[in-house]
Parts: structure tokens; C-alpha cells; sequence
């Protein structure tokens, strides 16, 4: 996804860059936030100890940092929608099916832990907040494209990428992990 959103692309497509990634910025959230709503009011039906969410954020940090690959479907959006639809559809779908959680490939067990904290929050408003600034986390990614505005840039970027993904999940799976310790320790 962020190797199709960005200026270069949506510009070659007759497409505003702003415009495509408020569409995905709406998608993300609104979807995150709707099964956020949706597992919190189920959550409402029961109630569980705190500790319950802390070992569950805490076992998926541990399994992210040992290379477990978390189970979940095999697929990516689908990158044919760019060539069918305009920007605002394809940007909102495909910021629906990233911000749902698990529309398309799992890549952290921390999207569970995500869900499981909007289950546990116990109420509709819980969840969806939760949902919410985790559909927002997921919309600033295709920020980070925002300079890629000629070929050699996009060559650049997705060296980065590449050099940054390794670092970048073992430090949200260590955050994972602390977090439920500095909780546990403050309990």
C-alpha cells in the first residue's frame, strides 16, 4: 500500500495525493473504529480482571520478538482497484481493509493484542476509541511517502522501508512487552 500511495503515483494517475489519503485517513478510521464499537459492546457482556489484557499484550510483544508469525489471512489489498477506481475509492477501501485489522495480512501478534483490548474495554465508546487511534496509527503511514515525488525518490524510500522494517518491529514488540511490565508493576 504505501508503495502505491504516494505523490509520484497519484500524480501519474490524475489523481490529488491529499485528497487519495483523506479518503484512506476516513477508510482507516472509520472501520477501526466500527469493529472497535462492535467488540467493546460484545465485551459489555462480561467482565474481566485487568490482568487478563496485560498478559495478553505482554504474550504478543514476547511471540513478535521471538519471529512467531502471527495467524491471519494471506492477502494484500487489492492493487487492481487503482487502476479501476479513482483515488477517494481506492483510498478509502483500501484504509477500510488496513484499518479492520484483519482484512489482510497480520504482520505483529500487537493487532490482538489491539483487539483484544477493545473486547476487554467493556463498553461500545471504549472500543471504538480504541479502534479509532488505531486506525489513526495506521493512516499516518502513508504520510510517510510524502516527499516521494520523482522516480529516484520512490527507489529511495523503499530502501528505507527495507532497512527500517526489521528495527521497527522488534522496537513495537519491545514496547509491547514493556508495557505490560511498567502496568503490571504499577497494579
Amino acid at each position: 500500500m504505501l508503495s502505491s500511495i504516494h505523490p509520484l503515483g497519484e500524480r501519474s494517475r490524475n489523481n490529488r495525493w491529499p485528497v487519495t489519503v483523506g479518503a484512506f485517513t476516513l477508510g482507516s478510521v472509520g472501520a477501526a473504529s466500527a469493529v472497535g464499537a462492535t467488540l467493546g459492546a460484545v465485551g459489555s457482556f462480561f467482565d474481566s480482571p485487568g490482568w487478563v489484557l496485560l498478559a495478553m499484550v505482554g504474550v504478543a510483544g514476547v511471540l513478535d520478538l521471538m519471529g512467531v508469525d502471527p495467524p491471519g489471512p494471506e492477502r494484500q489489498v487489492n492493487e487492481r482497484w487503482i487502476d479501476t477506481y479513482r483515488g477517494t475509492v481506492y483510498g478509502f477501501g483500501f484504509g477500510a481493509q488496513l484499518g479492520a485489522g484483519l482484512a489482510t495480512f497480520v504482520v505483529s501478534w500487537g493487532m490482538y493484542a489491539v483487539l483484544a483490548a477493545e473486547l476487554l474495554s467493556g463498553s461500545m465508546f471504549g472500543g471504538a476509541a480504541i479502534g479509532a487511534a488505531f486506525g489513526l496509527a495506521r493512516a499516518v503511514m502513508p504520510l510517510a511517502s510524502g516527499w516521494v515525488d520523482r522516480p529516484s525518490r520512490l527507489t529511495a524510500f523503499h530502501i528505507q522501508l527495507a532497512r527500517l522494517a526489521r528495527p521497527v518491529h522488534l522496537s513495537a514488540a519491545a514496547i509491547l512487552v514493556g508495557v505490560a511490565v511498567l502496568s503490571a508493576i504499577g497494579r
